[in-house]
């Protein structure tokens, strides 16, 4: 995890109610430095800063419906600047008018990866997160796209991560719920995702050097729905917790 008390921003690790500050970051080799807190005391932040982010297109049959999976991995980036934390804003910007929600798994990069195979890439997973990518659908596919998705999915807030990385579970088939205003409208486990986490990871490494802290937004089931003012999101994931979020305008 990484928090907040006062001026102090660390990484640590939760242990009961407890968190155990850490001398840095967990994924550079930070240690127990001793020091202990209430979880009740912190505020959680964005469990990593990456930096690079990684997303999957269309990589579950229930949110493509009757078109076909793609032929290979449809990978895009976002920014690291569009990360933010648990219940941390999602911001709708100016002249945004039809904002998603898309609750998706997270996996979290560990070592640096480069040509991996599949074996090598599942072996440098740390663990993984919830994380909800935001996505203004207007601006990715309707009357006013752009080329490239670069707002549309790329807005400062658009990527939430948290509440904090899990590491031991296995990420294969587990359980993923979206909530909007406490009504699940996602649902589905990750054993129906279309590329599985270690091919995608794999696949991205022939062509781009991953690091400790890269993350991969997996992809999203279902069917998604306008966001609004006022409204809270929430991406539930078996076995890691809930990332919740509040939803205001710029």
């Amino acid at each position: 995890m990484r928090f907040q008390k006062g001026t102090l921003v660390a990484y640590g690790v939760i242990d009961g109610s407890g968190v155990r500050q850490l001398t840095g970051d967990y994924l550079k080799g930070g240690k127990p430095s001793g020091t202990t807190h209430k979880l009740k005391d912190v505020k959680l932040l964005a469990p990593v800063a990456p930096g690079k982010i990684l997303a999957i297109a269309r990589n579950y049959q229930s949110h493509l419906g009757k078109i076909a999976p793609p032929a290979h991995p449809e990978m895009f980036y976002k920014p690291p600047s569009s990360i933010c934390g648990p219940d941390d804003a999602i911001v709708l910007p100016k002249g945004a008018t039809n904002v998603h929600y898309e609750g998706e798994l997270v996996a979290v990069i560990g070592k640096q990866l480069r040509k991996a195979t599949k074996a090598e890439a599942a072996a440098a997973v740390f663990g993984v997160a919830c994380g909800n990518d935001v996505s203004e659908q207007n601006w990715q596919n309707g009357p006013d796209k752009d080329f490239q998705w670069w707002r549309a999915k790329g807005a400062d807030t658009f990527a939430p991560l948290g509440p904090w990385v899990v590491k031991g579970l296995d990420y294969s088939k587990l359980m993923l719920r979206t909530r909007l205003n406490g009504k699940v409208v996602q649902e589905a486990p990750t054993s129906d995702l279309i590329t599985d986490v270690a091919f995608m990871i794999a696949f991205t490494s022939q062509y781009v050097t991953l690091e400790p802290g890269d993350l991969f937004y997996t992809g999203t089931p279902g069917i998604t729905t306008k966001m609004s003012p006022g409204d809270v999101v929430e991406v539930d994931i078996e076995g890691i917790g809930v990332l919740r979020n509040p939803v205001k305008a710029e």
